[in-house]
């Protein structure tokens, strides 16, 4: 088996493990009895009062916030800016371009995930902060798949250098140094979004 092969054998390993993963994950609905509709999570009523039970009111957790945690929320929330600036760069540059080149768009909603206001043992504050976090991780985890497409339609090399994360598009690259492939493969590569319908 050459090395390509053995690549492509791990990655697809990889994509199942992940499958299993989230699989596993989902499993946690019924351990913690929730279902979802239409995107909205649902608990039986006793578990609401369950949960509200845990819910640490405003002014205890304002109190035993310590201060330095205070003193940076200006500098977290001062991120929210570039944040939604890049949201709606990101959105309008594969609302064009991505026609154009023939690349699937991504879906934000599959990325940019609000969920966790359903959370009855979160306090008003615990709701805004986690809010905060799934939306400015969600949107860093949608423009990489916009810029993962886009590379793959522009340059679908693969680095010579260890890369620490792999995004979701690195393993149909042609490999590094390999300037016959790149000259046979590249159109093929560039279109190559099956895996996506």
């Amino acid at each position: 088996m050459n090395a390509s092969a053995a690549i492509e054998e791990l990655l697809e390993k990889i994509k199942l493990l992940e499958i299993e993963l989230i699989e596993e994950l989902q499993k946690q609905q019924q351990e913690f009895s929730y279902e979802i509709y239409k995107r909205k999570v649902l608990f039986s009523e006793n578990i609401i009062l369950r949960h509200k039970q845990y819910t640490q009111q405003l002014l205890n957790y304002l109190i035993d916030t310590p201060l330095k945690h205070f003193l940076s929320i200006p500098f977290i929330w001062a991120c929210l800016i570039p944040a939604l600036l890049m949201d709606v760069t990101a959105s309008l540059y594969q609302f064009v371009c991505f026609p154009i080149y023939g690349i699937p768009k991504v879906k934000r909603q599959d990325y940019i995930i609000f969920d966790r206001q359903f959370l009855h043992y979160l306090n008003l504050i615990e709701k805004l902060n986690c809010a905060y976090c799934s939306y400015v991780n969600g949107l860093i985890a949608y423009i990489q798949e916009i810029a993962a497409r886009t590379e793959q339609f522009w340059c679908p090399i693969k680095h010579a250098q260890r890369l620490k994360k792999l995004h979701s598009r690195y393993q149909k690259f042609i490999e590094y140094g390999d300037a016959e492939g790149y000259r046979a493969y590249l159109e093929k590569v560039r279109h190559d979004f099956k895996d996506l319908e």
